[in-house]
This record gives C-alpha cells, structure tokens and sequence, in this order.
C-alpha cells in the first residue's frame, strides 16, 4: 500500500511538473498597424528555465509586456497560471502581476531616492499579499550579501553589482511561480553578468520559479535548459 502511494505521489509530481505554467495561443500583436508577433501556439512548463533569443526589434521585450499583462494582444490567448490574462482587467492584470511574476529590468528599476529596503519592500506593497514572510525575507538577504549596513543606503549610492542584487531580492520577495528577465545583463562586464546569471538562477531553483530570460547574447544560453529563436516561434507572414 505504501509503494503504491509513493508511486502515485511521484507520477502525481511529474504530472504537476509538466503542467504548462505559460501558454501562449494564436497570439497577434501589431504596432501602429506593423505585425510584430505572431505565435500560434507555446508553452512553458513549471521550473523550466527559458532562454529567449533575437535581434533588436524582434519583439523580446513585447512579449515580455504581454506576458506580464502590461500589453493585450490584438488576438488569441495568454493563459498563465491557469489564468486568462486577457478577460482581466487592467487592474486585475497588474495585480496578477504583482503577486505571481517577478520582473527584472535591463537597468534594474530601483527608485534612486529609497532605501535598499525600501526597495524590496515595495515588491510586498505591490502585492498585497497580506503579512510579509519575514523569515524569508531575511534568508533571501544572507542568501545575496545584502547586510544590515546596506539595507539603509539609497540605491542611488549603489554599485552595479549591488543593484543587481537588490533587483533579484525585490523580484523574489513574493515568492513569484514566474520570473521574466528583460536584458538584465546587457550592460555588465563579464564577471558580473556571469554572478548576476548565478544569483538569479540559484535563488529561483530555491522557490521553484519558472524563468522567462530574453537577451540578444547567444553566449548566455548555456545557462538555460530551453533555448528558444523568437524568430522562429514567431511568423508574421501572414498578418503582413
């Protein structure tokens, strides 16, 4: 009886693993009436780690805006978490947003004039989940060296390599199913674009977070289980 159980706990856990966390549907979007993106149909499954690739101008980032309900499309589906980001309203998609995806920006987005810990605090603000996980929150700062000394310095006073830190805390702190990285690494040296790549990747296997990273640097991809050509997944033949 127990083997019996085991066994459908595990075929019940891959089940679960292989559900598509991001799925995509006859998805069209046009700028000023120029086709941009057209998908007919791709899926992300949970924990997977995306790596998105293209040219500038390909559409990254406007996917990226779609997937994180910041655009609708002219058409078709965007289904994440089981929820039909399209049907919400643009309230309800900022708010989906801000409780279940954690963004990352090109130049990070932290507010020059607050604190470090004001900074990541405002991921629970956004949110509105409720009391925050203070435990967590104090695992997450060990877990990326942001002590005591630096959680009162404005981000203004930053390096690089600590805003790249604060970034990855703030999108975390809710504990996101989804992280969607926007060029993060673009303009970092090597040396830290390879510890910004470490920090994220390891703090989101830690939360079981899917992982949606664009970037136009194919010498990236090793760090990724899935490399994806957007040109590929998208022909805009037919809307031309």
């Amino acid at each position: 009886m127990l083997h019996h159980n085991k066994k459908w706990s595990e075929e019940n856990m891959a089940m679960q693993e292989n559900q598509p966390v991001i799925q995509l549907d006859n998805l069209a979007f046009s700028w000023e009436d120029k086709p941009l993106l057209d998908i007919r149909h791709w899926q992300v499954n949970k924990g997977q780690r995306v790596f998105l690739y293209g040219p500038s101008g390909s559409g990254k980032s406007t996917l990226l805006n779609l997937l994180s309900g910041i655009l609708k499309p002219q058409r078709g589906s965007i289904n994440l978490l089981g929820q039909e980001l399209t049907t919400l309203s643009a309230g309800k998609r900022d708010r989906f947003r801000a409780r279940h995806i954690g963004m990352i920006f090109q130049q990070f987005n932290l507010l020059p004039y607050l604190s470090v810990r004001e900074n990541i605090e405002l991921a629970w603000k956004f949110g509105g989940n409720g009391e925050p996980d203070v435990a967590f929150l104090k695992h997450m700062l060990e877990r990326l060296e942001l002590h005591d000394g630096l959680l009162t310095r404005k981000a203004s006073h930053l390096s690089v390599g600590q805003q790249q830190r604060v970034a990855v805390a703030r999108a975390l702190l809710n504990k996101p199913e989804i992280i969607i990285a926007d060029e993060p690494t673009s303009a970092l040296d090597s040396e830290l674009r390879d510890q910004f790549l470490h920090l994220l990747l390891g703090c989101a296997q830690e939360t079981d977070a899917t992982v949606v990273f664009v970037s136009h640097d194919k010498t990236l991809q090793d760090y990724f289980d899935i490399h994806q050509d957007l040109r590929a997944l998208s022909s805009v033949e037919e809307l031309a």
